[in-house]
């Protein structure tokens, strides 16, 4: 069994419970999808303008880091490399790199720095995937999957040439910039069917040769967090839920596990300019309160423009749920679900004894809370501290719900929460 990282790591990660996920790359440039290479077939000439025109003159990781924290993020992912192959760090292995465009400079390590300094986590996403390393062998998930000749078994490419590659750029990064706090690999592709298309000639831990990454990781970086994307079993410290919401806490082989959801705004990982297909902030609160009421987190992508920014919709949602999280980060933050059932359309999150009802819906009056009566000394609205008046059943009447008072008018806030104090138990 590979080793794992240590308890402290992962409750740390868990008490965060919210993070930000920065996808950036040449597909910025694009503007079409961080995917853009891959759904339109473009040879690397074609891929070509993107690297010489690249210069992010507006990039500045305070503000991204500044933005996170208003947003109430406890942590950050920053794409260092993604499928398209392009670094964002000054990597010794190729010239494919930020340092060789028009920006000339790396943009690693002050986001690293930028982040740190606000006191968010670090975590760095690499994929496993090159598609423009020669030596990446061009399978029927590659750009060039129609092109015979590039598929062609005598074009002298060398899986295992780039499987020392990969190692030695996760190298680069774990050794560059001090402690980074997660490793977030994307990804396998053994043969089955992916994106509603048949893979038989799929990439999964020989190609990558996991065992060896894993090895890697864990001498350099003993106290670092490794997701599940490397087709190792016994490997992950969290499982990754991409763009759908568990329906319970997550489960592998019965038991329990960490997990992690991770989402975009519209769709698109990367900077998509023509998509206008916004989640509501409000969606996306009840999506992180959801998580933490099944054990997990929520990672929110955003993906800047070309120039560095990230654009106006986004950061106005991500200051639209700062505001909830201002007044309710005590139900999110060192939370976690509880043993108590919430009744139909409510979530209830958990920190020590202070019991937290989540409203999703808002119901005429009252609203019954089964097992509670008797086990609550007091009760309140998180967004001011208002008193929320309870009806005890009578001490020698059978039942045990608990009923709140609640006003006509809802609280102005994307989702009204109810702070239950607990008796001591």
């Amino acid at each position: 069994m590979p080793p794992r990282a240590p308890a402290a790591s992962v409750r740390r990660f868990q008490s965060w419970r919210f993070g930000l996920f920065v996808h950036w790359g040449l597909y910025s440039a694009a503007a079409r999808h961080e995917w853009v290479k891959y759904r339109e077939r473009l040879t690397d000439q074609q891929y070509q303008p993107y690297f010489d025109h690249f210069d992010a003159d507006l990039y500045d990781p305070g503000a991204w880091a500044e933005l996170a924290t208003q947003a109430g993020m406890r942590y950050a992912v920053l794409t260092t490399k993604h499928h398209e192959g392009f670094c964002l760090w000054d990597s010794d292995l190729t010239d494919y790199k930020v340092t060789r465009t028009p920006h000339g400079k790396d943009a690693v390590g002050p986001f690293i720095e930028a982040f740190r300094t606000a006191g968010l986590g670090i975590g760095l996403y690499h994929s496993l995937i090159d598609w423009h390393h020669p030596d990446f062998t061009v399978d029927s998930h590659h750009p060039q999957r129609d092109d015979t000749a590039a598929r062609s078994a005598d074009t002298g490419r060398d899986m295992g040439r780039y499987a020392d590659h990969l190692n030695g750029q996760v190298r680069e990064l774990l050794t560059r910039y001090g402690g980074i706090d997660i490793m977030w690999f994307d990804f396998s592709y053994p043969d089955h069917d992916i994106y509603e298309q048949p893979i038989s000639d799929g990439k999964g831990r020989a190609a990558w040769r996991s065992e060896r990454l894993v090895e890697t990781v864990r001498s350099l970086q003993p106290d670092i967090l490794l997701n599940d994307r490397l087709d190792l079993p016994g490997s992950a410290d969290f499982t990754t839920a991409e763009q759908y919401q568990p329906a319970g806490p997550v489960l592998v082989d019965g038991h329990p596990v960490v997990w992690e959801a991770c989402h975009t705004l519209n769709g698109s990982w990367g900077y998509d300019r023509d998509n206008l297909d916004d989640k509501p902030a409000e969606l996306l609160v009840r999506m992180l309160v959801d998580a933490v009421s099944k054990d997990g987190n929520l990672l929110l992508n955003v993906g800047p423009n070309a120039r560095g920014e990230i654009d106006q919709r986004a950061a106005r949602t991500l200051r639209e749920i700062g505001a909830w999280m201002r007044l309710h980060s005590s139900a999110i933050h060192d939370a976690g679900p509880s043993t108590y059932e919430a009744p139909d359309g409510c979530r209830y999150t958990q920190r020590g004894d202070r019991l937290y009802l989540h409203l999703f819906t808002w119901p005429m009056k009252h609203v019954r809370l089964p097992g509670l009566a008797g086990k609550v000394r007091y009760a309140r609205f998180l967004a001011d501290h208002s008193e929320v008046r309870r009806d005890e059943p009578p001490a020698d009447g059978a039942g045990s719900t608990l009923t709140l008072e609640l006003p006509v008018q809802r609280p102005d806030v994307a989702v009204p929460v109810v702070e239950l104090v607990l008796h001591d138990s």
